[in-house]
């Protein structure tokens, strides 16, 4: 039997979160989520304990997604039935909103893959951002021409994610720039921890594509390309990332066969081992669930000119405008309260100034653990309607 909860988790619980100095307690689906304090040893983030309320046990879970630096104070209250809204006060409006998820399906996935309780953490982003692109496509089909030419012409509104491996630089290679190098055990972890989209064993060493370096290209305003294989772009359509998936098909099995020995580069085996491989993607490329579009390159220049109008760009215009994100900061003296899927944030200030409230909406999330939590609205109230309507504003 594990330790009992003590009283302030459990009395007056039931409605909204307890606050006991820097750490707060939320019910959800009868276990109470203790968040608060720094984790040792784990970049002074945020630490996560479980209190099972069926059986009176603490649980200690596995803690998955890139986790949120303590902070001097925070507020937290459940939403979605499956996640905590955490709010750190005075923090950059970037850092602000975390998500912790308890119940989401990659949560309920995880507790299966390490058979014990298992949270995750999710930062929350307003807006929705650009939606990644998944091309597929068999090697010698002309997809990384259609990428190269993508990303000459519109330089300011695609990025390409950098992937990582396990095997040595190579000379000239820059970390960060031509792969991100890492070690083997650590790869393997994150693998297992959901942090990867998609990987593959070459030659001995570890390929992938990691969420994060995705989200760090939508981060800065750019459409992330990915260039991956049909396998991949499978997985990312099983993850919470949320992409426009289009495979690039030959105008048949013969010509891809004739670009393949055109290029002069393999020998016969390796010819043989790519047509193999690229009669199997393209029967899985014609799978409905899962490509949104198929584009047959029999025309380079015309198959460009649709992958164009399928992503928005007959104009020709390089950089594309997405809404921009409200400047809000939680101060201190704050509170928050829930009314049907809308969060109310109520900001005090200073005596004898005007407090601030800002609604958040979060009936249109998107995406979550171990990438962004985005869709986030904000928006500021006015505070002499809400007072005209009866809704008390502090």
């Amino acid at each position: 039997m594990g330790e009992e909860a003590p009283e302030y988790l459990l009395e007056g619980l039931d409605e909204f979160s307890v606050f006991q100095g820097n750490q707060t307690s939320n019910i959800v689906g009868g276990k109470i989520y203790v968040v608060g304090g720094s984790e040792d040893g784990v970049n002074n983030s945020i630490s996560v304990k479980v209190f099972d309320r069926s059986t009176g046990e603490w649980l200690v879970p596995t803690v998955l997604g890139v986790r949120p630096t303590s902070c001097k104070l925070h507020s937290a209250i459940p939403v979605n039935e499956d996640r905590i809204l955490l709010l750190k006060s005075n923090s950059a409006p970037d850092d602000c909103f975390w998500f912790l998820e308890v119940d989401t399906r990659f949560v309920k996935e995880q507790k299966k893959v390490f058979g014990t309780e298992v949270v995750a953490w999710s930062k929350g982003v307003q807006g929705a951002g650009p939606k990644p692109v998944v091309i597929s496509g068999p090697s010698g089909v002309g997809k990384g021409t259609l990428i190269s030419k993508l990303m000459r012409q519109f330089p300011s509104t695609f990025g390409f994610s950098v992937s990582h491996t396990t095997r040595a630089p190579r000379e000239k290679e820059v970390h960060g720039v031509h792969y991100y190098f890492t070690e083997r055990s650590k790869m393997e972890n994150d693998i297992r921890e959901g942090k990867f989209l998609e990987s593959a064993s070459v030659h001995g060493n570890l390929y992938g594509t990691s969420i994060e370096a995705v989200e760090a290209v939508t981060d800065s305003g750019k459409r992330c390309l990915l260039d991956i294989d049909v396998q991949g772009a499978r997985s990312v359509r099983a993850s919470s990332l949320e992409a426009i998936f289009i495979f690039i098909c030959p105008p048949s099995f013969e010509e891809l066969e004739k670009r393949l020995r055109a290029r002069g580069t393999e020998t016969e085996e390796q010819v043989q081992k790519r047509l193999r491989n690229a009669k199997a993607e393209i029967d899985q490329g014609k799978s409905p669930d899962l490509f949104d579009h198929i584009l047959v390159n029999d025309d380079l220049e015309k198959c460009y000119e649709d992958l164009q109008k399928i992503l928005g760009l007959e104009d020709n215009a390089d950089a594309v405008s997405y809404p921009t994100s409200e400047d809000i900061r939680v101060t201190d003296f704050h509170a928050v309260s829930t009314r049907d899927q809308k969060v109310l944030i109520h900001c005090g200030t200073e005596q004898g100034m005007t407090p601030t409230i800002y609604e958040l909406d979060v009936s249109s999330l998107k995406g979550g653990a171990p990438g962004r939590t985005r869709g986030l609205n904000i928006h500021g109230i006015d505070l002499s309607t809400d007072v005209q309507s009866g809704i008390n504003p502090v």
